[in-house]
């Protein structure tokens, strides 16, 4: 575990969504300055954890900017004066904007206007001027786009923008390798302001691997049993659900797994245990879904076209949960991915343990949204879903606050050699004139 910072890094999440990101780098002791997220549901969730008076972590939230929900083009079109005034005080920005459009789960689209809000991200990154810039999306972001009159590359532009001031530096990151019970590969930008000379990042982040997970006592990969095996309702039993009327949720008694307990440290009970009400015939269903799943092997993995034949499903995307691996990626659809054993999808609370949400941190907001309003709202599975695995972040944040660190007291120190140079230029002339 790295010292504490003499003086913490300060950094700002753009498009912060439930807070995921934010929430590592404060695990790594950097202190937030504020978060933009528009979706009401995503930014409730935030402001519950990371803006209460006596929470774990919290912002040093600017009095000039309200706590609420807020897009990026907004911020930048009223409150462009104020963000002029921290300009260069700011040691990281950080964000993962909208990545719909670049997710290989959908129907990838060059032209999706979220993908646009990537030039809103670098407006911010050319007022802000931060040391650092870190940007996270799907692996789809460097695919290659043929629009019909030209092939775009959105990684490719996005590294050519920032090379100016910035030594860009990028990475597919497997999040598992980070403790995460979750295949989960990611793309990750890190630039640092080209004057600072830092090393490559990724090369830090893989070397410093080791003792992070030995911090924690944690041994990737970390497996989905591991993770959420205490939170079966054969184990635990069901109970009236604490805040959605009709609905029933699991009981908790405590956790198993080492990994459990890392989650469950400071949390008497777990929220988000809301199970999904499925009718007998679909929980049937389930039943021998996951017994051949298992029989043939294909946990994990779309249960194929033959089963969905067999069982006259067109849903595509269904798998099966794999207790002894780390599950595959999760999704904002709640009926992606069933239980490795139970008949049912899996809670809120179990998506959030595989994306190594701590237990205390309770999310706002619906659970599901259906139809149109998909596009506009942001429940809590979708939450889930699209947030950085906070143990990524963590690791990340440390290998940040290490190499810009170093990079002060190597400036610090050039200017202190710089100085007492010109210090004794100053008194040999002085000498010289005395003679």
């Amino acid at each position: 575990m790295p010292a504490p910072l003499a003086k913490p890094l300060t950094f700002i999440d753009a498009f912060a969504g439930c807070g995921g990101l934010s929430l590592g780098l404060m695990q790594a002791g950097l202190t937030g300055r504020f978060a933009i997220e528009r979706d009401k549901f995503a930014f409730a969730t935030l402001k519950h954890n990371l803006l209460a008076k006596n929470g774990r972590h919290s912002y040093d939230w600017p009095h000039w900017l309200p706590a609420e929900a807020i897009g990026i083009v907004e911020l930048l079109n009223d409150y462009r004066d104020y963000l002029e005034e921290i300009a260069g005080g700011v040691d990281l920005l950080v964000g993962g904007p909208p990545c719909q459009g670049f997710s290989s789960a959908g129907r990838r689209q060059h032209d999706d206007p979220r993908n646009e809000l990537f030039a809103s991200y670098l407006s911010l990154v050319d007022i802000i001027k931060p040391r650092a810039v870190l940007i996270e999306n799907v692996r789809g972001f460097t695919i290659d786009f043929d629009t019909g009159d030209e092939t775009k590359n959105f990684s490719q532009l996005l590294r050519a923008q920032l090379s100016d001031s910035y030594t860009v530096h990028e990475s597919l990151l497997d999040l598992s390798a980070f403790g995460v019970p979750q295949a989960r590969t990611r793309y990750f930008v890190l630039a640092f302001r080209s004057e600072l000379n830092v090393p490559d990042p990724f090369d830090h982040l893989q070397r410093s691997l080791p003792s992070f997970l030995r911090s924690l006592r944690l041994t990737a990969p970390v497996s989905s049993g591991s993770a959420i095996s205490d939170l079966e309702v054969s184990r635990n039993g069901k109970q009236e659900s604490a805040d959605t009327k009709g609905f029933e949720e699991t009981r908790y008694i405590g956790p198993l797994t080492h990994y459990q307990k890392l989650m469950n440290t400071g949390c008497d009970r777990p929220s988000d245990l809301r199970l999904a009400r499925h009718a007998e015939h679909i929980a049937h269903r389930f039943s021998e879904i996951i017994a051949l799943s298992h029989a043939n092997g294909r946990l994990n993995t779309n249960i194929g076209s033959e089963m969905r034949a067999r069982f006259g499903l067109k849903k595509m995307a269904l798998r099966v949960l794999d207790p002894d691996r780390p599950s595959p990626t999760i999704t904002s659809m709640p009926d992606d991915l069933l239980h490795y054993s139970e008949p049912r999808t899996l809670t809120v609370r179990e998506n959030a343990r595989l994306q190594s949400f701590p237990d205390w941190y309770s999310f706002q907001g619906k659970y599901t949204s259906g139809g149109h309003r998909r596009k506009t709202e942001v429940p809590r599975f979708t939450q889930v879903a699209n947030a950085v695995p906070p143990l990524a972040a963590r690791a990340i944040g440390e290998t940040l606050a290490a190499l810009l660190s170093d990079s002060t007291n190597t400036v610090d120190n050039k200017n202190s050699n710089i100085n007492l140079a010109l210090h004794t230029i100053q008194q040999n002339a002085e000498i010289c004139t005395q003679i």
